[in-house]
This record gives C-alpha cells, sequence and structure tokens, in this order.
C-alpha cells in the first residue's frame, strides 16, 4: 500500500502535498506552524486537514506495522500462503488483518480444540467437503470412536467434529466480514427498564428498538448511561434466520449426506460463536460512532466559546453567588490583576441586601468599576436581582451580564490556582475566575481541562483519551490563530503555543521574572530547552507590543522580517510606524503581488499573508464574534408566557438542539425542530456557543424546571 497516494486519494488533495506534510512533520514542524508558515509546500492546506492527514497517516502506519507483524509470526509457524499473503497486503482497516490472523492465533481451550486433539478434525473436514460417500454420517463417525476418547460413541464423535466445523466458519474472514456487515445494516438496538427509576430517569428508553445503523448517537450515548446504572437492560437484535440463510449460501453446496449435520453446525456457529461477538462489536462500533460525533460537537462548541469576544477597558466586580456562604466578590482592573475581594450576603439565609448594595457601590467608586459579573450558578437570579436593583438606584454608568460559571470550580481547587493566588480561598479564585473570564475567555479557559468548560454533551460518558486529545488541538489551533502576549501569557497560555512544551512555557515565565519582560522574540532563544525547531514553531505566534523589533508584534515569522521590511519599504512606510496602524493602503501601492512575490523571492500565500498582517498590525480575529450581551431584565420562570419574545445567548449545542441562557436560572432549549423553518442536519450548521439570537417562548413546564424555546417566529 502507497500510503501518501492512499491519504491522497482520501482527501482529495494530491500526493506531492501529502508528501510534503510528512516530510515537514518528521522534520519536527508542528501543525500550526505548517499550516500558517508553510503554505508553499503543502498547497495552503488548513489545520483542520493537516490533523486530519496526520491521523491518517499514524493509522495507516500502525496498519503496515501490524501487517509487518502478523506475516512474520504466520512466516515462523509456516502458514503464510501466497493467498493469505495477498489477502494481508489488500487489507484496509486493522480489523480485516486480525480476522485474517484469527484462525491462526493460539487460543484457550475450546470445544473445538479439545476436539481436534481427541483427532476429530478429518471428520470436520468431511462435513465441510460434503462428500458423496459415506450415506451415513453418523456410521462415519464410529470410525472415530475410541476406547479412551471423551468421544465415547459415534453421537459424540459427531459433535465434536460438528464444534469444530462451527469453529471455523466462526474464524473465517469472509464469513465474518459478511455477517458483520449484516448486522451493522440491519440489526435494532433495543432497552428494556429494569425497575421503577428507569420511568423516571430514561422515560423515552423503557421500551425502545430503533435500528443501529440510525439512531442518532445522543440516544446511544443515553442506552450507555442507563445500562451503566443498572437501570436499563441495552442489547442488539437481529433476523438469525436470515443470517444463517446467508452461512449456509456459503457453506453448503447442494445436496449431500452431509447436508443437515452442516446446517446443524452453521447454526451453532452462528447462535453460540458468531451472533454474541458481532451484536458487541456493533454495539461498540455504534458507541464508537456516537462518542467520535459528540466529541466533534464539543470540539465546535469549545471552539466558538474560546472564540467569545474579549470585553476591553473592562474593570469588574466579579461575583460567585451562593447562600449559606454568601456570595464571594473580586474586583479586577482591565488587565485582570486583583484589586480587592470579599463577601457579601444578598441572598437567603441573610438577605443583606441593603449591605450587599452598599458595599457594590464602595467598590464601584474605590475602584472605578464599569460592569459586574454573574455566575450563572446557584443563587444567581438572586443575586442577579439585588445588581439589577444597585444599578438602576445608584444611576451609576456600570452594565452587568451573567458569565457561564463551568469549570470555575475546577480551576479555583488546582494546583495552578493556588499557586497563582495562595492568599486567597477556593470561592474567591473562583470570583476572580470568572471576571477575568469576561475580559479574556480565551486566556482564562486555558487554565481549564477542556472536558469541564460545559459546552458538550455526555462528555463523562466519552472516551477520556480522546475527547482530550481532540479538545487540545482545538485551543491550540484557537491561541495560535489569535496569538498570545509573550510577556502577560500564563503558563497554561503559552503551553497551547506551537512548539512550546508545559517545561518551556515554564522557563519562558521564570525568565520573564527573572530578566524583566521580553524585549523581543530573539530573546526567547536564551531561554531553557527553547531550542532552534522550538523557535522556529513558536515565534510566529508570540507577540511583544512595543518592543525594540516592531515586526514582533505582528503574525509576521522572524524567518521573512527581510520580505516585510521589503515590503514596507515599496509601500513607504518606515518599520517604526508600523506599530501605529493605519496601514490599510499597503496592498494598494505594491502593484501585482505575484510579480512582487517572484521579485523578492517569497511564495505568493506568504507574500499575501505578510502584507495583511502588515495592514492589521496585531488584530485579534476574536474582534469579529458577537458582542456580549449585557443588561438584561431579570427574569423568573413565572414570568414567562407562550409566544413571548426575548434575546438569548446560546450556551450549549448539542445533537437534539441548542440550549440558550434567556436570564432565567434554567436554560431554554430549542430542539432542532425549531431552530428553522428550513430543514437542519445538525444544530451546529444554525447556531454556535456565544451567538445572540432572537428566541420565543414555547412552552414552560415549572415543576420540572424546562423551558421549550422556538427560533421560528410564530405566525399571526
Amino acid at each position: 500500500m502507497d500510503i501518501s497516494k492512499t491519504i491522497a486519494s482520501e482527501l482529495k488533495i494530491g500526493t506531492h502535498q501529502v508528501e510534503a506534510v510528512v516530510q515537514l512533520l518528521d522534520d519536527g514542524c508542528t501543525i500550526p506552524f505548517i499550516a500558517r508558515y508553510r503554505k508553499e509546500a503543502t498547497g495552503g492546506l488548513d489545520d483542520v486537514t493537516l490533523r486530519t492527514l496526520a491521523e491518517r497517516l499514524d493509522y495507516l502506519n500502525r496498519l503496515a506495522a501490524r501487517k509487518a507483524e502478523v506475516v512474520a509470526t504466520l512466516k515462523e509457524q509456516d502458514k503464510l500462503t501466497d493467498e493469505l499473503a495477498n489477502q494481508l497486503q489488500s487489507a484496509e482497516t486493522l480489523q480485516r488483518v486480525e480476522d485474517l490472523y484469527k484462525p491462526f492465533k493460539k487460543s484457550r481451550i475450546t470445544r473445538a480444540s479439545k476436539a481436534r486433539d481427541a483427532g476429530l478434525a478429518p471428520l470436520a473436514d468431511m462435513i465441510l467437503a460434503q462428500n458423496r460417500a459415506p450415506k451415513d454420517p453418523l456410521q462415519e463417525a464410529g470410525h472415530f470412536v475410541k476406547a479412551d476418547s471423551p468421544y465415547a460413541d459415534a453421537h459424540a464423535a459427531l459433535q465434536g467434529a460438528c464444534d469444530i466445523v462451527a469453529e471455523y466458519v466462526a474464524d473465517n474472514p469472509d464469513a465474518v466480514d459478511e455477517l458483520r456487515g449484516f448486522v451493522q445494516r440491519t440489526g435494532q438496538i433495543t432497552a428494556r427498564g429494569i425497575d421503577e427509576d428507569a420511568e423516571r430517569d430514561f422515560a423515552a428508553y423503557i421500551d425502545f428498538s430503533e435500528s443501529l445503523a440510525r439512531v442518532p448517537s445522543h440516544r446511544i450515548l443515553a442506552l450507555n448511561r442507563g445500562e451503566a446504572e443498572g437501570k436499563l437492560r441495552v442489547g442488539v437484535t437481529v433476523d438469525s434466520e436470515e443470517a444463517l440463510q446467508r452461512l449456509e449460501r456459503r457453506f453448503i453446496k447442494g445436496e449431500s449426506p452431509w447436508r443437515n449435520v452442516l446446517s446443524g453446525a452453521l447454526a451453532d456457529s452462528w447462535k453460540r460463536l458468531m451472533a454474541p461477538s458481532l451484536e458487541r462489536e456493533a454495539r461498540t462500533l455504534a458507541t464508537e460512532r456516537a462518542q467520535k460525533d459528540a466529541i466533534e460537537v464539543f470540539a465546535k462548541n469549545a471552539e466558538a466559546l474560546l472564540r467569545q469576544r474579549p470585553v476591553k477597558d473592562a474593570r469588574v466586580i466579579a461575583l460567585d453567588p451562593g447562600y449559606r456562604t454568601g456570595c464571594k466578590v473580586a474586583v479586577i482592573d482591565e488587565y485582570g490583576s486583583l484589586l480587592d475581594y470579599g463577601t457579601i450576603y444578598p441572598t437567603p439565609p441573610k438577605n443583606d441586601v441593603a449591605g450587599a448594595k452598599r458595599a457594590l457601590g464602595v467598590w464601584a467608586d474605590k475602584f472605578q468599576a464599569n460592569t459586574i459579573v454573574v455566575g450563572n450558578g446557584t443563587a444567581s437570579r438572586e443575586t442577579e436581582e439585588v445588581v439589577s436593583q444597585f444599578i438602576e438606584e445608584s444611576k451609576k454608568p456600570i452594565r452587568y451580564t451573567i458569565v457561564n460559571e463551568a469549570g470555575a470550580s475546577v480551576y479555583s481547587a488546582s494546583e495552578l490556582a493556588s499557586k497563582e493566588h495562595p492568599e486567597l480561598d477556593v470561592t474567591t479564585r473562583g470570583a476572580l475566575s470568572l471576571g477575568r473570564r469576561l475580559q479574556d475567555p480565551l486566556a482564562e479557559l486555558v487554565k481549564i481541562p477542556p472536558q469541564s468548560i460545559g459546552v458538550g454533551q455526555y462528555q463523562h460518558d466519552l472516551n477520556q483519551k480522546e475527547l482530550s486529545a481532540t479538545l487540545s488541538g482545538v485551543v491550540e489551533r484557537v491561541v495560535n490563530q489569535v496569538g498570545v502576549d509573550l510577556n502577560t501569557a500564563s503558563e497554561s497560555l503559552l503551553s497551547y503555543v506551537a512548539g512550546i512544551s508545559p517545561t518551556i512555557a515554564h522557563n519562558i515565565v521564570a525568565f520573564r521574572e527573572e530578566q524583566g519582560p521580553f524585549v523581543s522574540r530573539a530573546q526567547l532563544k536564551k531561554v531553557s530547552k527553547l531550542g532552534p525547531k522550538a523557535f522556529q514553531n513558536c515565534a510566529g505566534f508570540l507577540r511583544i507590543r512595543e518592543g525594540r523589533e516592531p515586526l514582533d508584534g505582528t503574525g509576521v515569522h522572524p524567518e521573512s522580517y527581510a520580505v516585510a521590511a521589503a515590503v514596507l519599504e515599496r509601500a513607504g512606510i518606515s518599520v517604526r510606524d508600523l506599530a501605529h496602524g493605519n496601514n490599510v493602503d499597503i496592498r494598494s501601492k505594491l502593484g501585482n503581488l505575484g510579480a512582487l512575490a517572484t521579485e523578492l523571492g517569497v511564495g505568493l500565500p506568504t507574500l499575501t499573508d505578510i502584507v495583511a498582517d502588515l495592514e492589521k498590525p496585531g488584530r485579534d480575529p476574536r474582534e469579529d464574534a458577537p458582542e456580549v450581551v449585557f443588561s438584561r431584565s431579570v427574569l423568573s420562570l413565572d414570568d414567562l408566557e407562550p409566544g413571548m419574545e426575548l434575546t438569548g445567548t446560546v450556551r450549549n449545542v448539542v445533537d437534539f438542539g441548542a440550549f440558550v441562557d434567556i436570564g432565567v436560572k434554567q436554560d431554554g432549549l430549542v430542539h432542532i425542530s425549531k431552530l428553522s423553518e428550513n430543514f437542519v442536519k445538525h444544530p451546529s450548521d444554525v447556531v454556535a456557543v456565544g451567538d445572540t439570537v432572537k428566541i420565543w417562548v414555547e412552552s414552560v413546564d415549572k415543576n420540572r424546571g424546562r423551558i421549550s424555546l422556538s427560533m421560528i417566529k410564530p405566525r399571526a
């Protein structure tokens, strides 16, 4: 198998592109670096395609390695035939390789192995060959009866031979492949409730059956959870009669004295050996598919969350609401530095609303706060109501908003939080994190394990290794597309920059603390363990504001500084004037970019990117994201009525719809059928986390705390 050609065909790209990427990866280049700074070599492949290519490359390399292992083992056993070698060579999946190898594995003791040890293999061969003579299989079986054998009569000997046949059929790679496809195409996944709790927690699944091939991913995950909790009995059912007919068409050659015997062995093979394993495999594959879909949804949501627009110049009073222990407060300046902290008690049992308002007024005046942030957890609505009253009564130029506090408790109790703020208790660290989350969502959310940021479905039921790897890739992509301020970034943020490991991130911060702020990207070469390859990978994604070299504040890579300087000279702009911006007319002053690229000895894609960076040096792509919604009216479930029009913020997108924050404690659900008048394949095609949307209330279930919403305007 030519791996490069295979990947090129699958991704519909050129073989030379695949070969170029493989070479760059082998040379130690990271995917963000390749996507941004090696477009000429790859033909402009984006990082999503590059990651897919890298994953497929890894799989095919493992496939090739496994084939080599199996071939070597079969050669040692002197069992490698030309036909088997060709089948292994043409195998396209690891599953196919294992199917081909299975008959030759040294396995545990089985009914078939005992029969073989007793000398019944020749009888089994007769059954499979379906010889015309003798006319009586039982009579022929009698020839294999031995006095000292556990198969003491002809019936037992014939049954032992049938056990060998059953195992042979169950190990036959072509038969297994056909029946595997049959089960996966036609099987039904079923569920039954086990106890009364099932009706409460899994009402939709207490008497459930759906095509395994078409069941939505979120239902698979729900069924798995119900089974894990002991509330559902889940299984896969197939048409066993049809399955057996398929085996008979494959193995029975016509009328013979052995037909009934072989038919019985086939039935035993299906029922005892094939069906259980293939049904388990079908469920496993369905679960893997469901998990893959859920991880993709989670990744899209996480990326949208990380790309939320930062709120600049916000001096924040951040509130982490609570009841008995009060509402923790952290006051931070526009750079995220902690100014003060404390506790107020506007909620039960103390209900010190007046004292809470006085404290808010003192903090607002003392620190010129212009924004209040309220976490959306316990006691959020009551706290929000007090904040709204305070702003209205005080007439201060202050706005407020609600921030999703998912993961804040994870961060506040982490070793990182203890290191950053050892003087603060856990809950105050949580309030601090909420305030910073508004100011710069990306910089703060990278401190939290991606699984904990609350924008997926069934995330705790997913393969945690795959989930972590996928989400880490999402964070890495966003961090490198946005760029990182080298002099303010935390270790957590730096560790997601291409080429920077957690150890190097720690060393960068230590260097910064010992030597003072970086004044040039070149200084990175002095950081311990940051070698030439790491510098090549990371330098272009790190920014230095007002440093010695103005280009250090742009996305231009140091390897292209000479080209950037030539471009600026051609445009009549001083390098020193670069930091002041207002260079939007650079492109118009350069003439034909293709000719200029040839003149400067650089590829056109690289030159195009350089010009874009010079026109908007230090531009944050998150500025294109929707603005944060401030100062909403305080609502409760009692205020909601069907048909009411509201504005909300999308908090989570799942397979069956989107959850929208409309200013009450509980997010409302817009079912996929209510997202648009047009057909919607997946909710993520219509909305993303952070979107501001207009919605209408469909219904409110106060007892269950559920709100049904619609993005389709009701007809008059």
